[in-house]
């Protein structure tokens, strides 16, 4: 099964380190990352894939688990 999620979050180390981690942990970049401006600070974003052990996908998947 394929899971999916959206980091989002100012543009910062704090970011970099999430995305990082991820990674570390068997996640995947998918596309490329998401750049946009609120005004005050830069908001990145990076969608992120992982393959995991099963085929049935379901709503009570936690995604912080993996």
């Amino acid at each position: 099964m394929t899971l999916y999620r959206f980091l989002t979050g100012p543009d910062d180390e704090t970011f970099c380190k999430r995305v990082s981690q991820s990674l570390n942990n068997g996640w995947k970049l998918h596309g490329s990352p998401a750049l946009t401006h609120d005004g005050k600070t830069a908001i990145a974003g990076q969608a992120m894939v992982k393959e995991v052990e099963g085929k049935d996908f379901s709503d009570d998947i936690d995604l912080k688990k993996y």
